[in-house]
């Protein structure tokens, strides 16, 4: 089986894996953040294990650029800064912005960096190798502007979602707060919210399956997440706002 056949596999069972881990995830909740439980094996930092898990998405899709024919193509560059904005954040920013002391355990991490590295092949290899290509004007293409502004929608929704659950807790405080401003005036979750509109942009922009593949999986771990903080967050606080929905205002 040369590449492109490897490629075309993995692709396939990966839409497949994805629906398998939506399911699955509304009965077995994963076991980091809030939901951190022994029993799962040995635990390391929870800094460290979002390092571990999301540097290598940064280093090999760069990797596979530079490896590539395509070095000096504007929309390839434009997609690789796209991703790394994403993935430099999430594992050199955003761990660091976390309460010290947390732990993770090292299932979690190696599940993470499974994921990881199965979505950076498909992107990485995708976008700068094994697809097509794209032309110059693709940038004129109403699917790439479309999709880079949900991109960035998405991303700055995900941020500034994060900043207020950051600056709930004092300096010493551990508890939980009901979050409020933003769009947790309309779901419980609108971090998640954010990365999935930012992969959907991603997958409008790059209008590939290699793209809609990571929606996907994106929609499929962030769905069954928020409605089980949506859960959590009722049961916790007898006074949590009854309109606000879980990851998507006024539907869901």
């Amino acid at each position: 089986m040369n590449e492109q056949g490897f490629f075309d596999l993995l692709l396939i069972s990966w839409f497949g894996l994805a629906g398998v881990i939506f399911v699955t995830l509304f009965f077995i909740t994963a076991p980091y953040g809030r939901y951190t439980r022994t029993g799962w094996g040995p635990m390391i930092s929870n800094r460290a294990g979002w390092v571990l898990m999301e540097l290598p998405a940064a280093g090999i899709f760069a990797l596979f650029f530079f490896l590539s024919e395509r070095t000096t193509a504007l929309l390839p560059v434009l997609f690789l800064i796209m991703w790394e904005i994403h993935y430099v954040h999430r594992s050199l920013i955003y761990p660091f912005r976390l309460r010290p002391g947390q732990k993770m355990t090292l299932v979690t991490v190696a599940l993470g960096v499974i994921f990881n590295l199965g979505n950076t092949y498909l992107n990485g290899r995708y976008l700068f190798t094994l697809g097509p290509g794209y032309t110059a004007a693709w940038l004129y293409d109403p699917r790439f502007i479309a999709g880079v502004l949900i991109f960035i929608s998405g991303f700055v929704i995900n941020k500034h979602s994060d900043l207020i659950l950051r600056d709930l807790r004092r300096p010493g405080e551990s508890g939980y707060s009901i979050p409020q401003g933003g769009l947790y005036r309309w779901v419980s979750c609108p971090n998640y919210l954010g990365e999935i509109i930012e992969w959907a942009g991603w997958a409008v922009a790059t209008w590939s399956l290699a793209g809609l593949s990571f929606a996907a999986w994106t929609a499929a771990n962030l769905l069954p997440r928020a409605w089980q903080h949506h859960r959590w967050y009722r049961t916790k606080f007898s006074d949590y706002p009854k309109e606000r929905k879980a990851v998507i205002p006024f539907l869901l």
